[in-house]
């Protein structure tokens, strides 16, 4: 028979090391084990590994938000590379179509791209014909 003091005493647990808490989310993250079983396979409190795991899920948000707005800049960065790798070759295509007198870009490309070259060369032809 319990006495008074008995039944309030709380159950005292072992602080859980790092290796412990990853072990615990790999194995309830992978559907291998429930919080519950986990629970009483490792002696930690469910309220414990609930915790734990809004941390976690918390901590991944985060983290995700972050490489989102770092993938974004440097996806910025790319276009904007390219932008200039490509304005940069239709000034030599427009140039070389003006010196050799040859419309190669409306037969080998895109028209839009043709277009762009076809403006690039009126351009020229404005600038060094004022």
């Amino acid at each position: 028979m319990k006495t008074k003091n008995e039944h309030w005493l709380k159950k005292s647990y072992q602080k859980a090391t790092l290796e412990t808490k990853l072990l615990v989310f790999d194995q309830i993250l992978n559907g291998q084990i429930s919080n519950n079983q986990a629970s009483k396979k490792y002696d930690i409190p469910r309220t414990t590994i609930s915790y734990w795991l809004r941390k976690y899920s918390t901590l991944v948000q985060q983290n995700n938000g972050m490489s989102k707005n770092d993938e974004i800049k440097k996806l910025k960065e790319k276009i904007e590379e390219l932008e200039f790798q490509k304005d940069f070759q239709q000034d030599i295509i427009a140039d070389m179509e003006l010196i050799t007198g040859v419309d190669m870009s409306k037969k080998s490309l895109p028209k839009t791209l043709a277009k762009e070259i076809e403006l690039k060369k009126k351009q020229r032809i404005k600038e060094n014909g004022s």
